[in-house]
């Protein structure tokens, strides 16, 4: 996503440096969804986690190297945590093929160029697996009801940006479907959809870089909205839909090539 208000003029790395400090308190690693990736490595041994982050949906049955620009997010990895190294992704600093996979998990829409960072991943790795989501189907932004309802301001934060289509094009990648459990727990932005109640505590917002690039009015602006709808039941009433729901379709994809 492209960065907004005080965010804009960061790079991932300060941005991170900024807001990471309790990044580990709501994001973790979601079973369901690491399977997924996991399974997507097929029978890779060796794997480099890029925009690594703290860590989360790192395999414990592989050797895995990570690299993350943010220190203050390298210094919140588990002390048995895979080794993690000071770079970005459109830099590796390492030789064709020299991994078996490469994974990146809700990390590209932070790249200055995505398109490049994935093309040194096919370079270095002969399979690639990205978790990221779709902005590009018409819509998309009524797809959630946080976006639709209370925070609008989230359409401008992919202006710009390469389409999902336009990034799978660019290493011949696959699109495959990654449907989010209405227990998730992992905090990222979409993971509280069936939780509203969740988006008022400030500890998960700062655990998602959509609220700091929106920028502090809007997030109060929505929050005292989002806060209003719960007490009045308006918000109940209009997601009615949601409440026998076990998963969401929310956008969000495995690149794998």
């Amino acid at each position: 996503m492209e960065p907004a208000g005080k965010a804009a003029s960061m790079s991932s790395a300060q941005l991170y440096d900024t807001i990471g400090a309790g990044y580990t308190v709501t994001r973790r690693t979601e079973p369901r969804i690491a399977a997924q990736i996991w399974a997507a490595f097929g029978d890779a041994r060796t794997v480099l986690n890029v925009g690594a982050g703290t860590g989360s949906y790192e395999p414990s049955d592989r050797y895995v190297l990570a690299v993350e620009p943010s220190a203050l997010m390298r210094s919140q990895r588990r002390p048995d945590a895979a080794p993690c190294m000071d770079g970005s992704a459109e830099r590796l600093p390492f030789d064709d093929g020299a991994f078996d996979a490469a994974m990146s998990v809700a990390s590209i829409h932070h790249w200055p160029d995505p398109i490049a960072g994935l093309r040194e991943l096919l370079r270095v790795a002969r399979r690639v697996v990205v978790f990221t989501h779709d902005t590009t189907e018409a819509g998309w932004l009524h797809r959630f009801w946080l976006t639709r309802d209370y925070l609008p301001e989230v359409g401008n934060l992919v202006s710009g940006r390469p389409s999902i289509t336009e990034l799978a094009d660019a290493i011949g990648a696959r699109l495959e479907p990654v449907p989010i459990p209405w227990d998730c727990a992992d905090g990222f932005f979409e993971a509280h959809w069936r939780r509203p109640e969740a988006y008022l505590d400030e500890r998960v917002r700062r655990g998602t870089s959509v609220w700091a690039k929106v920028g502090p009015e809007a997030e109060q602006r929505a929050v005292r909205a989002l806060r209003g709808d719960l007490d009045s039941g308006r918000w109940a009433e209009r997601n009615a839909d949601l409440t026998d729901l076990t998963t969401a379709e929310l956008g969000l994809r495995l690149l794998i090539a």
